[in-house]
């Protein structure tokens, strides 16, 4: 008698790490995620963005979500069951949530300011969620099926 063994559900690949809420810890928080994504196999495309999106979304959190003593944490999820690869960064100041990209105007000659819309540009979704007692959560994913991603 012959029987079929039933497919295993697909994992969900994380890495979650803290870093501290400074330009260095935004800068190792890009660089890990890059070796992250390369051991993960992830195609290209997907990883340049979803490297591009963590320098931006580290940025902010150490920028303009720093609390003096606080960390703000990466996770990064590769879902295959759902084709999305998950960039969330957690920060300290929950009263600070992004804005819309609709509100975001700025003169052209502003310097800083554009993070949220480079975010919108390349993620296939974004938004924020609250990170109880007093953080939020930031967060992009990335559809890595149309992109040929291989596991």
């Amino acid at each position: 008698m012959s029987t079929s063994i039933p497919p295993l559900p697909a994992a969900t690949r994380t890495f979650t790490l803290q870093f501290s809420s400074t330009r260095r810890g935004a800068r190792l928080a890009r660089l890990l995620t890059y070796e992250q994504l390369r051991s993960w196999k992830v195609s290209p495309g997907v990883a340049d963005r979803a490297e591009q999106i963590v320098a931006e979304l580290a940025a902010n959190a150490a920028l303009h979500g720093r609390v003096r003593g606080r960390d703000f944490r990466l996770t990064l999820a590769n879902d295959s069951a759902t084709g999305v690869l998950r960039v969330a960064i957690t920060d300290a100041r929950g009263d600070r949530l992004p804005s819309p990209v609709a509100d975001f105007i700025r003169p052209p000659d502003d310097e800083s300011g554009r993070g949220l819309l480079i975010v919108a540009a390349l993620a296939d979704r974004w938004g924020s969620d609250p990170y109880p007692p007093s953080g939020k959560t930031v967060w992009a994913e990335c559809d890595f099926r149309a992109a040929g991603h291989a596991d």
